[in-house]
């Protein structure tokens, strides 16, 4: 009796370790350019931000509400380059999104429920950039 006892605790303990480790999302990518997205749930957050390093640029995402940050989804990005040519356009499905940009200067465009807002991006290839984005 005592070794199914310990073998079922340490199946309980084997399964709600794999619950901690959750997966990164699926590489996706739009005109070509390689990019992730998510970031919905603490483990999928960890995952990412652990990704970040091997990635040159990071978005994050977020809403003022009652005067506290909260995490958003569901901002629209779009970004062209030097030649004003778009570039890359996708949906963010989490309040991250990693984006595998070449060096070079590019402007983004990230719009969240109608609000519209502009940063420049430069891409160095020595460098990860985090750009924070908060809508009011």
């Amino acid at each position: 009796m005592r070794l199914v006892l310990k073998l079922f605790i340490a199946l309980g303990l084997a399964c709600s370790c794999a619950m901690s480790f959750a997966q990164i999302p699926n590489t996706r990518s739009a005109n070509g350019i390689s990019y992730i997205t998510g970031g919905v749930g603490e483990g999928e957050a960890k995952a990412i931000l652990a990704e970040q390093k091997q990635w040159p640029l990071l978005l994050e995402f977020s809403q003022l509400e009652n005067g506290k940050g909260v995490w958003i989804f569901g901002a629209m990005i779009r970004i062209t380059d030097a030649k004003q040519q778009f570039v890359f356009d996708a949906q963010a499905d989490g309040p991250y999104m990693l984006i595998n940009l070449s060096p070079g200067e590019y402007a983004l465009n990230a719009s969240y429920q109608g609000v519209s807002q502009k940063r420049t991006i430069s891409i160095k290839s020595d460098q990860n950039q985090k750009i924070t984005l908060s809508w009011q």
